[in-house]
């Protein structure tokens, strides 16, 4: 009985989360109240309570729902002992892509991220949210890199806590562009020449070198 009633639970979960995404992309994030989600779902205000404290919880517990897929890839790519750091990144990047390109759900809640999420008061949470977890992908980013710099993938005088905030960036401009106008390019078709060339750009832009080890080397 304990176990049919957690799996009711989370099948109530998951057809909460369905709603909100339905609502968020359909309405905006702001626009979409609580009530909204819990006709769409079919369930009660408190059902939603039960499972998620507020709104901006709602959204994080939908967003992290796109991380499980790739969080194999990005540790692998983070770990001291993987010998090639770069090439697993690279496969990270362009599966997300890809993703983002061909899934339905994928696309839809990133696009809910970049173009559906205002900020509004009721949104604090979420803000501060998307802040820490923004750090946090740099951070990731930046270890990935220092382990492609002892692999000899990328110069040894990368800086990697710049690099790591510029391909960060050069990432969510990717994504925040082709999901606003995806007939400007393809996404998916791309997604290769569109990794290799933010590589290419840690790899040989002077402007991402450290300039201590940059003097060291040629004094």
């Amino acid at each position: 009985m304990v176990r049919r009633t957690k799996e009711e639970a989370q099948e109530t979960r998951s057809q909460i989360l369905e709603a909100a995404e339905k609502a968020f992309y359909g309405r905006g994030v702001a626009r979409t109240t609580l009530g909204d989600i819990a006709t769409l779902a079919g369930v009660t205000r408190g059902a939603i309570y039960w499972h998620f404290s507020n709104k901006a919880d709602l959204v994080q517990a939908m967003l992290d729902s796109l991380h499980e897929p790739l969080e194999e890839m990005a540790k692998a790519s983070e770990s001291e002992e993987e010998i090639d750091p770069l090439g697993c990144m690279r496969k990270l990047l362009i599966k997300l892509f890809h993703q983002v390109a061909l899934d339905p759900k994928t696309r839809r809640i990133n696009e809910i991220l970049f173009h559906k999420c205002e900020f509004t008061d009721e949104m604090c949470d979420m803000r501060r949210q998307r802040q820490m977890a923004s750090l946090d992908c740099n951070d990731r980013i930046a270890l990935t890199l220092s382990n492609a710099v002892r692999r000899g993938q990328m110069p040894a005088n990368l800086d990697t806590a710049r690099a790591a905030i510029c391909l960060h960036a050069y990432i969510d401009g990717i994504l925040g562009q082709w999901l606003l106008v995806p007939e400007s390019f393809g996404l998916s078709q791309d997604a290769e020449s569109l990794v290799d060339t933010a590589l290419d750009m840690l790899r040989l832009s002077p402007s991402l070198r450290h300039p201590a080890l940059t003097n060291a080397e040629t004094a």
